[in-house]
């Protein structure tokens, strides 16, 4: 465990060091798709549960069959 954390601290203190535009950009390549896929998987996840629990899209609007 402490190998990952000196991992993650010498990735944390090379961010930190970059000019602002560098440190932007490389977080915004790397958050933007991994809030999108983490909001995804949350998505489908919220799906699954409702349609157990007998929940489903039938009641969305613009949706005649009940289906995703």
């Amino acid at each position: 465990m402490q190998r990952i954390g000196g991992w993650w601290d010498a990735i944390e203190l090379w961010i930190a060091g970059l000019p602002f535009v560098p440190q932007f950009l490389l977080l915004a390549v790397v958050l933007v798709p991994f809030a999108f896929g983490v909001a995804w998987v949350l998505d489908r996840a919220l799906i699954a549960t409702l349609t157990l629990l007998g929940r489903g899209t039938a009641g969305e609007p613009g949706r005649r069959d009940g289906r995703p």
